[in-house]
């Protein structure tokens, strides 16, 4: 079986031909928010419905944190401590050392966030994260809420203020720095039942601040959700039938072929070149030549 699908002759180099695509556990209801931990050889990741975030090791998987308050993505700061979206809270936090929560931000201007999916922190320690209204409209325990800001993407500066930076998108959701930071990418999956358009766009990033934002690439079939970066600047996105990786001027080089829609994906591994893929009841991942940015 072929799990790759090469559309430029460059891609073949970025896979191993003996490294298939590997499932390493399954029995989930919507797997997302990969994020690496090297210093501790283990992945977490969110069961959003089943309310946990659960953690991955060779060794097997366990329960990191349940009830999770319905957390979807995640990161890491630079000093290494973990960053959350939360659905159920509607805010985004970081869970200190000690395993108590810091609340960055619950809402802006006054009124509530809707609720925050995907999330990033750049060099400066600024957090930035996009705030669709996917959780709310869904009724996990009856929590289904109204939506009271306009979907955006937020920076919270490193002493703690907050503001909306992306405005002009339908639901913005993955979001991915460039390798220098002079690009942010961010994910369009548009309005629940609706149809609208489903793209990635990027933005130049001009002190400090997204500018010009414009169409990147357009995923199909599905469309991006979870994205990243790997240290070239080659953008690699979920899609319908898998994992899209697409080059720096935005054509598609190449495809990892997964058998489950594909919600998130992050870079792992003792070499960061461990690819893993949350797609909707499974954890998968694959061996890349290719190696991810993100810390530590």
């Amino acid at each position: 079986m072929s799990f790759f699908e090469v559309h430029d002759p460059a891609f073949a180099a970025f896979v191993i031909g003996n490294a298939p695509v590997k499932k390493l556990a399954t029995g989930f209801d919507w797997a997302e928010g990969p994020v690496w931990f090297g210093d501790a050889g283990c992945l977490l990741f969110s069961d959003i419905p089943n309310n946990r975030i659960l953690r991955w090791t060779e060794e097997g998987l366990t329960t990191f944190r349940a009830p999770s308050n319905y957390a979807n993505g995640h990161t890491r700061d630079r000093q290494g401590r973990l960053i959350s979206c939360e659905h159920g809270t509607r805010r985004v936090t970081r869970t200190e050392w000690d395993g108590s929560l810091t609340v960055l931000a619950d809402g802006h201007a006054g009124k509530r966030l809707n609720s925050p999916n995907d999330v990033v922190v750049a060099r400066d320690g600024s957090v930035w994260f996009s705030d669709p209204h996917y959780g709310i409209m869904t009724d996990y325990e009856g929590f289904r809420g109204e939506e009271e800001q306009p979907c955006a993407v937020y920076r919270i500066d490193p002493d703690g203020g907050i503001e909306a930076v992306i405005t002009d998108m339908q639901c913005p959701n993955g979001l991915a720095f460039s390798p220098d930071e002079s690009l942010l990418y961010v994910a369009d999956t548009g309005r629940m039942h609706s149809n609208d358009p489903q793209h990635i766009r990027v933005y130049d990033m001009v002190a400090g601040r997204p500018r010009n934002g414009r169409l990147f690439h357009k995923i199909s079939p599905g469309c991006a959700d979870g994205i990243r970066v790997d240290s070239d600047g080659n953008l690699w996105s979920s899609a319908g039938d898998g994992v899209h990786c697409i080059a720096p001027d935005g054509h598609l080089m190449g495809k990892i072929l997964v058998p489950e829609l594909v919600s998130n994906i992050c870079f792992g591994g003792r070499a960061k070149h461990r690819l893993f893929i949350t797609a909707t009841t499974s954890l998968y991942s694959v061996i890349l030549n290719r190696k991810g940015i993100q810390w530590p």
